[in-house]
């Protein structure tokens, strides 16, 4: 495994520094419904109180509730140092996701501001996350060949039309490594998650850690898929085969080997189960 760190202004990240996640906290805040992507492993009716993962939420909250639950969650748990939007759709395609990073920015000037996103609205975004200081972001990259993405991703809409297939993979793909070369060159650090689906990208994430490497990326998380949507009849990748492409991929990007998938309502530390 290499061992790059990411900044050094994001020691207090659980999700960006190794040292960090057994000693700080984050919160998520649920307030950005809509999503502008279908993944096949996707199924937002689902929602069970006890399951940790990616973009299971329990409510939809207001940018100024989330500004009251942030100010409640840090009463309850002062070592939380994140104010983070993830869901439970993509934050991008959200306008409450901006005016969330506007209010607790200017209660809270110190938290570090931190947003997961597919990456399909990023290259219009970009400036307007540096302008609201956003300190690190996430993105799920799950292919950068547009075949593999096209039986990834069922269909994706931009500029007005719903795009399919391959068509819809490759506008998703050039507007994340077009994005992400954007963010990191405002200073944004990046860190890209991509779900392990057996069958289908097991065998492709080096080369997307090959790819995001070269636009300045230097954190990838690869999670295990959570069969759900379409893809819910898929098995679930074994410790043994996330392993092996964890291992594989890390001979070119720092791995991120402490990720719990998070709710997009989760908040504490990342061992807590606290969600609201």
């Amino acid at each position: 495994m290499l061992n790059v760190l990411p900044d050094a202004g994001l020691k207090g990240h659980p999700c960006f520094h190794p040292s960090a996640h057994h000693r700080f906290g984050r919160m998520h805040l649920p307030v950005a419904p809509r999503c502008n992507i279908k993944c096949g492993y996707c199924d937002r009716k689902l929602d069970c109180a006890n399951e940790s993962r990616p973009g299971a939420s329990s409510k939809v909250i207001s940018p100024e509730d989330a500004l009251a639950a942030f100010r409640r969650a840090l009463a309850e748990e002062p070592r939380i140092r994140v104010a983070a939007v993830a869901g439970p759709g993509d934050p991008l395609a959200n306008e409450e996701t901006f005016r969330t990073f506007e209010l607790v920015g200017a209660e809270f000037p110190g938290v570090i501001k931190c947003l997961s996103t597919n990456g399909l609205f990023l290259p219009e975004n970009a400036e307007r996350l540096h302008a609201l200081r956003v300190q690190a972001l996430t993105v799920t990259v799950n292919a950068v060949d547009p075949e593999i993405g096209a039986r990834v991703y069922e269909w994706v809409e931009y500029g007005g039309r719903r795009l399919y297939g391959e068509e819809a993979a490759e506008r998703l793909i050039s507007n994340q490594l077009g994005g992400i070369k954007k963010v990191v060159a405002r200073g944004i650090a990046v860190k890209v998650n991509t779900v392990l689906i057996p069958g289908i990208n097991e065998a492709h994430a080096r080369r997307i850690a090959l790819t995001v490497k070269q636009l300045g990326v230097r954190l990838m998380n690869i999670m295990p898929l959570y069969p759900a949507g379409s893809f819910k009849h898929l098995s679930r990748p074994t410790q043994e085969q996330l392993r092996a492409v964890r291992q594989h991929a890390g001979r070119v990007l720092q791995q991120m080997g402490w990720c719990r998938q998070c709710r997009a309502d989760a908040y504490g530390l990342l061992s807590s189960s606290a969600h609201l």
